[in-house]
């Protein structure tokens, strides 16, 4: 395959990465939807997206649960 990388697939999606980078800096909901042009309802559906595959139940878990894999800096 021309183009493709091989290895492990990231966790996060490119956008899923973006909001929680956002959401570490201390960005509310609606600062986030608005510096990256999606609606709030779109922001809460990545953070929820992501609990779920971590399997944690709140925002500040999923943080450090990223942050423990190696997937967030903070």
């Amino acid at each position: 395959m021309k183009g493709a990388e091989f290895g492990p697939k990231p966790l996060l999606t490119k956008r899923e990465r973006e909001v929680f980078e956002l959401l570490v800096q201390d960005k509310t909901t609606k600062d986030i939807a608005q510096e990256l042009f999606i609606s709030e309802k779109t922001v809460r559906n990545h953070i929820s997206n992501t609990m779920q595959k971590l399997g944690v139940k709140g925002r500040s878990q999923a943080v450090i649960e990223l942050v423990r894999l190696g997937e967030l800096e903070i």
